[in-house]
């Protein structure tokens, strides 16, 4: 897979924070950066995957009937 170099400007804190976690992992601060990036955009494929099927059983009419939110909403009141 081919690399490309990117940089963006953080604060000092969060600069010693990934080279403090690059330090215990053993590893570069690259490294990090790759697999904090690699997690978010994890998290947000599945974010907006869970959002895009909500939508679509929603324009489907598929909702939960009264009853059964009603049920839901009495076991987790317990």
């Amino acid at each position: 897979m081919k690399q490309s170099n990117v940089s963006f400007r953080t604060d000092a804190s969060k600069l010693a924070s990934l080279d403090a976690i690059a330090e215990a992992l053993e590893r570069d601060r690259s490294y990090v950066l790759n697999e904090a990036v690699s997690a978010y955009l994890e998290l947000y494929d599945w974010q907006l995957r869970h959002i895009k099927e909500g939508v679509r059983q929603a324009n489907a009419g598929e909702f939960a009937s009264d009853k059964a939110v009603a049920k839901v909403l009495r076991r987790r009141s317990r």
